[in-house]
């Protein structure tokens, strides 16, 4: 396992001296009242650069994220900003996760973690609040999921990779959110259908039905999707004709459960999409 100073050795010699891993100088994560997060800087520096906030999958880390060079590297060719939060420790299991679990106690108010990420990384790097895109994968991206749809204006948009709601699905979001889902067609991690857990204790939830909150979320006047685009591995299907301030998009690819090669292009593409949008 990698040590923080090894891994911010590894870094550099990808992706070049320009990289900041960690907290300023430090290799080591940057602290806030709630957690701990590790930060990689585009070239150009922090200051004014848009950010991905990007959530680990379970039993993973912010450490864990930024190992994830073809990911990283995408993100800060395109001038952005890559914070890595950490999630909560898993007592008698390995790395960390996030408490989101319907009918669950919450042991950290996530959003409000998020958010003192984001603030401490302006505060920190100079990086704008306003341009902020939080994403995850897997068990990750179920806590997008959540935070959009109770604080979907935390952020600029959502975008969850392999993962969304749990059973019981919940009855409605505030709204309107921007979220874009990505799923592969053959995950049987995290089934489009989802399954049960532990002995059926807990149950991931079905993605479609997901789409179906996210629709009525958002206002959107049709079920079926009104645009249609097929962008290398990615079929992708889009509900335009919805609320103002919405925006809704679903891209399938063949794979299993991960983070498809060519995703973060697809999803930046997607998020600079949207200021150029009128609403």
């Amino acid at each position: 396992m990698f040590r923080a100073p090894l891994l911010a050795l590894a870094l550099s010699v990808l992706m070049g001296d320009a990289v900041t891993a960690g907290c300023g100088p430090s290799p080591d994560a940057c602290t806030v009242a709630s957690g701990t997060y590790h930060a990689v800087l585009p070239a150009g520096g922090g200051q004014g650069a848009p950010v991905v906030i990007f959530l680990h999958g379970a039993g993973g880390s912010g450490a864990d994220t930024l190992r994830n060079t073809g990911m990283v590297e995408a993100i800060r060719a395109r001038g952005y900003a890559l914070l890595a939060p950490d999630g909560l420790s898993r007592q008698g299991r390995r790395g960390g996760g996030w408490s989101f679990l319907p009918g669950h106690e919450a042991l950290r108010d996530e959003p409000a973690f998020f958010a003192e990420v984001a603030g401490d990384a302006v505060a920190r790097f100079g990086v704008d609040r306003d341009r902020v895109l939080l994403a995850g994968f897997s068990i990750g991206g179920s806590m997008v999921a959540y935070t959009a749809c109770a604080r979907p204006d935390l952020f600029a948009a959502y975008a969850p990779v392999a993962g969304n709601f749990w059973r019981p699905h919940p009855e409605g979001c505030a709204g309107p959110v921007k979220l874009f889902h990505t799923h592969g067609w053959q995950d049987v991690t995290v089934p489009l259908e989802g399954r049960p857990l532990r002995g059926g204790a807990i149950e991931q939830g079905d993605v479609w039905a997901a789409m179906e909150i996210w629709r009525a979320t958002d206002g959107c006047t049709m079920m079926r999707p009104d645009g249609f685009d097929t962008v290398n591995q990615f079929w992708i299907r889009r509900w335009t004709d919805c609320a103002p301030g919405a925006a809704l998009q679903f891209a399938l690819h063949p794979g299993a459960h991960g983070i498809p090669v060519g995703w973060a292009d697809l999803a930046l593409d997607w998020f600079e999409g949207l200021a150029r949008r009128p609403e």
